[in-house]
């Protein structure tokens, strides 16, 4: 076991600065199984390009490196952001270094710079360019949908999958006038 404290750290690749961690407490713990690192006091995470010009950073007040799995767990407070704007939130955040994806099952929220939206099941790829999103709600541009509608004819034309279906009233609601 090997604890470190105030750690500020680059990480290269073929002598090419990749990463950077910053925390206040990293523990190596080989003794485990699985062995792993923790970050129970929180962890700041950045991605370099070759220019040292910031892709993208994650924060957490929590996290857990299992080496041999090559996976992250990320919990409290997990914040992650892109080169293209997107940001996600959420409490907790699973990043697979064999998959290169990241998953959570819980409720999270993604904003980007043309909606938002929120669900309990979030995947993504590596780079949070290609994503989905299960359970979801959000709020999108009302041009984008105009513009969907305008390219849609007909009765049989999709609805927004976020805007619930109307449904008859009951006879026995439509009778004593509860809705």
């Amino acid at each position: 076991m090997m604890t470190s404290y105030g750690v500020n750290t680059l990480i290269s690749d073929s002598g090419v600065i990749k990463y950077r961690i910053v925390t206040e407490r990293w523990d190596v713990n080989t003794i485990r199984k699985p062995s792993r690192w923790e970050f129970m006091k929180g962890i700041f995470f950045e991605q370099f390009d070759e220019q040292f010009h910031v892709q993208g950073y994650i924060q957490a007040d929590t996290a857990w490196y299992f080496d041999q799995q090559r996976l992250w767990k990320l919990r409290g407070r997990v914040v992650v952001r892109n080169t293209n704007g997107l940001v996600y939130r959420g409490e907790e955040l699973y990043w697979d270094g064999i998959q290169h994806e990241f998953y959570s099952n819980v409720f999270s929220r993604l904003v980007t710079p043309e909606r938002t939206i929120q669900g309990t099941c979030f995947r993504s790829d590596e780079n949070m360019n290609h994503y989905t999103v299960t359970n979801s709600k959000g709020s999108f541009v009302t041009e984008d949908m105009e513009k969907d509608e305008s390219q849609q004819t007909g009765e049989a034309a999709a609805t927004d999958s976020l805007t619930p279906a109307k449904r008859p009233m009951s006879k026995k609601h439509a009778s004593s006038g509860k809705h």
